[in-house]
């Protein structure tokens, strides 16, 4: 399949831009009466979600909050949950445990499930919880969070993320946000569970919040059991008006088997079934206890700028597949961020300009993996302590004129992998270099300009470059033999993004539209498949020359309501996804495997004013391409789901059914890439799961 060209790609972004402006158009304003009366009006209290949507908007680019008071109108159970309907987000979770595939702009496409997120950075309160090495997924399952910010690319400049994808923000419950008890349980199909319980509350100066949670999950397949149980706590204090300070932590023990990958045949035929190399080689992973620290401090000078000091730290430990006889692993992993932050608003010639400059640093402490082979012999020890990411980031936002703003900023970025590899068995080996120190500076410069003509409406774009540095563990393989090892350098690419957001009469939304030139694109492809007695071998390495084009369009519909508050709306989320090669020796101008061309969510949902609500929904994919040579795809597939609720008016109570794939259709959620599978089927797909029921309540005192 050859990629979409550029000419008419600007064609269907130019129509599609235009229909846009037209839909969210402002309507004819009346003339005000001179005879009217005095009217006083008073604005309603901003909810922190609301909140963060209005600083948000200020971000000339793709943005998106998700509100968790949303997302528990029906399961919680997965990042899958967590982040639907966010246009330009792809997740799909592919077993009972929080090990889902999720790609914005690309990033990560070509990963398999289950492996340390890349290409996105993820954060807890704006402290990072993703290091050099990528992020472990075993704290991405959204418990104890009020509400999750999305920033896609560049956009994410404020968190020091610049990566292709951006940033991923799970922003915390406090006492402030949940006070008193809560008490929530969920249950249903493939013996689901999930239990938590919350407390916080307000002492004078002194917020605090506590909750803890209990998760289990057979799963849909063979072989897919997921348990977990975890606690999340913070506590914050203001000495003064001036000086506030707020500490964190969290805490999940995990255990979880591995069904893996199968055939499409066996997909889409016996869905349920673990894969052959699952069955044999008891694949599965043990996270005992790991842990997540982090304190936030801001002080507040006389003229309003402000210096923010975060410190994070993260133990992560990982037994991979302890009870293979093929290649068991256990890694080890504390990481050490710094954040030194402060801004300031000032006024130049009458014109506000909001400046800010700041540090951020990940760093391994201390970080390895011991591997041995199928009779336990220790095989191989890789050491990647001292490797870090470091960013100086300088930003301004600029108002010119009124309702237009100049966003501009520059980062300053500095990698170092340094990785020692000990070969137990035989010191000769060749296939990987012994030592790496890699350390690198990048410049990395945006710009960016945005429009309002009306109160909550405005167009925007803006040009970035983003960098991603290849994760530690790339540098050493995955697997124990390697035909090949190319040195690796950071993923750069220049993007351009233009687009409309905000709200106008009944409509709510956003479109973005973006292109990506990319250099030297970290991809992870393996090389040969897993078998009963070896495990699969991967391959990370820097390709030639890519694009990365696409369309996110998110907009959420009144369709009718009455004065007493009843509603129907119409939620909807479309992403377009255009990744190929340019000109490439080998594949030409191939599509990029790993995600679908055309992704799109949509819910239609009636809501009562007494707190009853119902509704259906859809989720539809095109067919994804399995391999780099385009010979092998996953097909396209449509599921439908419902939904039943009520939420007590006085908001102390609610409780949910939540269906999913109803005609119990069987289709390949993810895939993972192969380099070439020459048209033939190979153990590359990831069933969905079959039609599940789910009923969740919650009661809060």
């Amino acid at each position: 399949m050859r990629a979409i060209h550029p000419l008419p790609l600007r064609l269907a972004i130019r129509r599609a831009a235009l229909a846009a402006t037209a839909l969210l158009a402002p309507l004819p304003v009346l003339a005000a009466d001179p005879t009217l009366g005095t009217v006083t009006v008073q604005g309603a209290k901003q909810t922190e979600v609301q909140k963060a949507s209005s600083a948000l908007a200020e971000v000339p680019g793709g943005t998106s909050v998700a509100d968790s008071e949303e997302v528990a109108k029906g399961r919680t159970a997965t990042l899958q949950d967590t982040l639907a309907y966010q246009p330009g987000v792809f997740v799909q979770s592919t077993g009972g445990n929080d090990a889902a595939k999720i790609s914005v702009r690309g990033s990560g496409a070509n990963t398999s499930p289950g492996y340390f997120r890349e290409g996105l950075k993820f954060l807890f309160d704006g402290l990072p919880l993703t290091g050099p090495g990528g992020t472990p997924y075993e704290f991405l399952n959204a418990s104890g969070v009020n509400y999750t910010e999305i920033l896609r690319g560049a956009n994410a400049f404020q968190y020091g993320a610049l990566t292709l994808g951006g940033a991923v923000n799970f922003v915390n419950h406090s006492g402030y946000t949940a006070p008193g008890l809560r008490l929530r349980a969920e249950a249903g199909s493939y013996h689901y569970q999930k239990q938590s319980i919350s407390y916080g509350g307000v002492e004078g100066d002194l917020d605090y919040y506590l909750q803890a949670d209990n998760y289990r999950n057979d799963g849909y397949r063979d072989y897919s059991l997921s348990q977990s149980s975890g606690i999340v706590a913070n506590a914050g204090y203001r000495f003064s008006p001036k000086l506030e300070t707020r500490v964190l932590l969290r805490y999940r023990d995990e255990v979880h088997n591995d069904p893996s990958a199968t055939t499409l045949d066996a997909a889409l035929h016996h869905p349920r079934r673990a894969s052959a190399t699952a069955e044999s080689s008891g694949n599965g992973a043990r996270r005992p206890g790991s842990i997540w620290l982090g304190s936030k401090t801001t002080y507040t000078f006389n003229d309003d700028a402000r210096l923010t000091v975060g410190l994070s730290y993260h133990d992560y430990r990982h037994a991979n597949s302890p009870r293979s006889p093929s290649n068991p692993s256990y890694w080890d992993w504390h990481d050490l961020g710094l954040l030194l932050g402060y801004d300031r608003t000032d006024y130049l010639f009458g014109h506000e300009s909001r400046s800010n400059i700041a540090f951020t640093s990940t760093q391994h402490l201390r970080g390895g993996v011991n591997s041995a082979t199928g009779d336990k012999v220790p095989l191989k020890k890789v050491d990647y302590t001292d490797s870090f990411d470091r960013v100086i980031a300088l930003g301004n936002d600029l108002n010119l004129v009124d309702g237009l703003w100049l966003t501009s900023g520059v980062s300053f970025i500095n990698v170092r992998r340094k990785i020692d590899i000990d070969y137990a068995v035989n010191a000769n080996r060749t296939d990987f270099p012994q030592n790496v120190d890699y350390d690198n500076w990048s410049v990395a410069p945006r710009i960016g300009l945005r429009y309002e003509f009306a109160p909550n409406l405005q167009v925007f774009t803006n040009f970035s470059r983003s960098i991603d540095p290849p994760a530690t563990w790339e540098y050493s393989g995955s697997g124990p033999t390697l035909p090949y090892v190319r040195p690796l350098v950071e993923q750069k690419a220049n993007t351009f993004e233009i687009g409309i957001k905000g709200s106008q009469g009944i409509f709510d939304g956003s479109l973005a539209l973006y292109r990506s030139w990319i250099h030297d694109e970290l991809l992870n492809v393996q090389i040969i498949p897993a078998t009963a007695t070896s495990a699969a071998v991967t391959g990370a390495f820097n390709a030639s020359p890519t694009i990365h084009q696409g369309i996110e369009a998110g907009l959420n519909t009144r369709l009718w309501e009455n004065d007493q508050g009843d509603l129907v709306r119409w939620r909807q989320a479309y992403t377009y996804n255009d990744f190929y090669y340019r000109h490439d020796s080998t594949f030409g101008d191939n599509q990029l495997p790993g995600v679908p061309k055309h992704i799109y969510q949509g819910e239609l949902q009636y809501q009562d004013h007494s707190g009853w609500y119902t509704g259906v929904n859809v989720q539809s994919a095109s067919r994804t391409a399995v391999d780099y040579a385009n010979s092998l795809y996953a097909p396209s597939y449509t599921i439908w789901g419902a939904n039943l609720g009520y939420e007590a008016p006085k908001g102390n109570w609610k409780v949910s059914l939540d269906l999913k794939n109803l005609a119990n259709k069987a289709y390949v959620t993810a895939v993972t890439p192969v380099y070439n599978a020459q048209g033939q089927d190979t153990a590359s797909f990831w069933p969905g799961d079959g039609i599940g029921a789910y009923v969740g309540l919650e009661l809060r005192y």
